[in-house]
C-alpha cells in the first residue's frame, strides 16, 4: 500500500502513473520510470564549444534542493556552501587520449578507434569505426606502422577487442599518436589537452573527462582546505557507456556499462570520520557520487577497495553517501540527468534547467557548472 502524499511524492520526483486502484486503507500504484520525463530543449548555440579562460570564472546555478531556492554565482563562491568539518570528493582519474585514427591494412580504408577498457598489458576493448570493415582478423595500421592492432573479437555491446603490437612504452605511443575523446558535440578542435583535464588529475585511465572537476583550480582548493574542509580522492574511470543514449522507453530497462573505481583506505576513513563527526559529503560530479553510492552503507559509512560498478541511479533511489552534489548540465534523457534528477527532484532540475537556459548558461562538458545543496 501507498499513501496518496507518497504518491505525489513520487511523481513529483520523476515517476508516472499507469494505473491507480483506490482501497480503504490507500493506494495501490504500478510506477513506470519514462525517457520523455527526462527530455527537454537546448538551443544548439547553448553547448559550449570550448573552456572559458579561467576555470573558477564559470557560472554556477546554486539549487537548494528541500525548497527549491535557485541562485546565481560564480564558480568560485562555492566555497561559501561549505563549511569546515566537511569533506569534499574529488575524482582524480586522467583521461587518455584514447581516440586512434588509423587505416585497415590491405584497403588503406580510415578506421576510428576510442580505447574503452584495457583487459591485458596489450589487449583493449574499443569502439571501432565504420564496425563493418573490421571483423575479427582485420589489422588496423596507425602512424605510418608505429602501431598495429588485430581484430581478436566482437564484444557484446558491439565493440572489438584488439591486439595492439609495438616496439617500446604503449603510453609513450599512444600520447604521440592519439587525440582526445571529445564528445561528438563538441565540434571545435581543443588547442591544449590539459583543458580536458581536470587540475588533480592523476591516475591514467578515462576515456572521458569528470567534467564537473574542471571548474577548480589549484588556488580554489587551497582556499577550500584553508576552510578546515578536507579533500580526497577516489577513482572512477570513465567509459563511454556512461554517456551512452537511453533507448528503452521504460528506463529501468536501460543497463549501464561497467566502470573501474577505486577508493583508498585513507579516503574511506577521512569520509566515515566526517559522517561521524556531523559533517557533510560533497562529491565534486556524478563519477564520485557513484563510486560513493557504489561503496557506501544504509548509514553513509563507505568501505575501500577497487572493483567494477554499473549502479544506475534514477528518481526513487535513496543516497547514503553523498549530501552535496557539484555536477555540469547534462544532455536531455540522458542517465546522468536522471542521477542529478534523483538527488534534487526531477521538478526541481527540470526549473533549473529551464531557468539556465533564460539565462544563457553555457552546457555539456566545457559549460557552466550546478551546485546542489
Amino acid at each position: 500500500m501507498i499513501t496518496l502524499c507518497a504518491l505525489l511524492f513520487l511523481v513529483n520526483h520523476g515517476f508516472s502513473v499507469s494505473s491507480v486502484v483506490s482501497f480503504k486503507k490507500g493506494i495501490r500504484v504500478d510506477l513506470e520510470m519514462r525517457l520523455k520525463d527526462f527530455d527537454y530543449i537546448l538551443p544548439e548555440e547553448l553547448i559550449a564549444q570550448e573552456p572559458i579562460e579561467f576555470r573558477d570564472r564559470s557560472r554556477l546555478l546554486v539549487l537548494h534542493r528541500e525548497t527549491g531556492l535557485i541562485e546565481h554565482r560564480r564558480f568560485s563562491a562555492c566555497v561559501e556552501y561549505f563549511s569546515p568539518g566537511d569533506v569534499l570528493v574529488i575524482n582524480n582519474t586522467r583521461v587518455i587520449p584514447a581516440r586512434l585514427i588509423g587505416a585497415k591494412e590491405n584497403t588503406g580504408a580510415r578506421i576510428e578507434v576510442v580505447l574503452l577498457k584495457r583487459n591485458d598489458l596489450n589487449t583493449w576493448e574499443a569502439l571501432v569505426k565504420p564496425g563493418r570493415r573490421v571483423r575479427p582478423g582485420a589489422v588496423i595500421v596507425f602512424g605510418e606502422g608505429f602501431l598495429t592492432a588485430e581484430v581478436a573479437d566482437i564484444t557484446e555491446a558491439g565493440g572489438r577487442v584488439l591486439k595492439f603490437k609495438y616496439d617500446g612504452l604503449f603510453e609513450d605511443i599512444l600520447d604521440r599518436l592519439g587525440q582526445m575523446p571529445l564528445p561528438p558535440y563538441i565540434k571545435k578542435e581543443l588547442q591544449d589537452r590539459e583543458r580536458y583535464q581536470t587540475v588533480y588529475a592523476k591516475t591514467p585511465g578515462s576515456a572521458a573527462a569528470p567534467t564537473a572537476g574542471l571548474h577548480f583550480t589549484p588556488g580554489l582548493i587551497n582556499n577550500i582546505k584553508a576552510m578546515g574542509i578536507q579533500v580526497v580522492d577516489v577513482v572512477l574511470h570513465v567509459g563511454l557507456g556512461t554517456f551512452r543514449p537511453v533507448k528503452s522507453e521504460d528506463i529501468r530497462e536501460h543497463e549501464m556499462h561497467s566502470e573501474y573505481y577505486e577508493i583508498s583506505p585513507q579516503a574511506a576513513e577521512a569520509i566515515n570520520r566526517t559522517r561521524k563527526a556531523g559533517g557533510r559529503v560533497a562529491a565534486v560530479g556524478t563519477t564520485s557520487t557513484r563510486t560513493l553510492e557504489t561503496v557506501g552503507d544504509k548509514n553513509g559509512y563507505v568501505k575501500a577497495g577497487a572493483g567494477w560498478t554499473d549502479i544506475f541511479i534514477y528518481p526513487g533511489y535513496t543516497f547514503k553517501a553523498v549530501d552535496i552534489l557539484i555536477t555540469n548540465f547534462h544532455l536531455p534523457k540522458s542517465t546522468l540527468l536522471m542521477l542529478v534528477s534523483a538527488f534534487a527532484g526531477r521538478e526541481n532540475v527540470l526549473e533549473a534547467y529551464r531557468q539556465a537556459i533564460d539565462e544563457r548558461y553555457r552546457f555539456f562538458s566545457f559549460g557552466d557548472a550546478m551546485l546542489i545543496v
